[in-house]
């Protein structure tokens, strides 16, 4: 299973836009291709969703793996 991720990773296309917002007391990571599109929470995006550590925010595994893939984090 883990080996299927890393591949899904590897396919994922690179120059994203990351943001968290806040949803009640979590933060939870929202997604976009680009500028021309609206925010959407990362779990819309299937094939991009990794678990998270316990306790970590909602999308932190996401984030990161999308991170080395040249997304950019935007500020809220």
């Amino acid at each position: 299973m883990f080996a299927r991720k890393e591949k899904n990773m590897a396919e994922i296309p690179t120059g994203g836009e990351m943001l968290w917002k806040m949803e009640g007391d979590d933060r939870v990571l929202y997604l976009r291709h680009n500028s021309s599109e609206q925010w959407r929470p990362y779990e819309e995006f299937p094939q991009y969703v990794l678990p998270d550590p316990q306790g970590f925010s909602k999308g932190i595994a996401t984030f990161l793996a999308l991170l080395k893939k040249d997304w950019t984090a935007t500020k809220s």
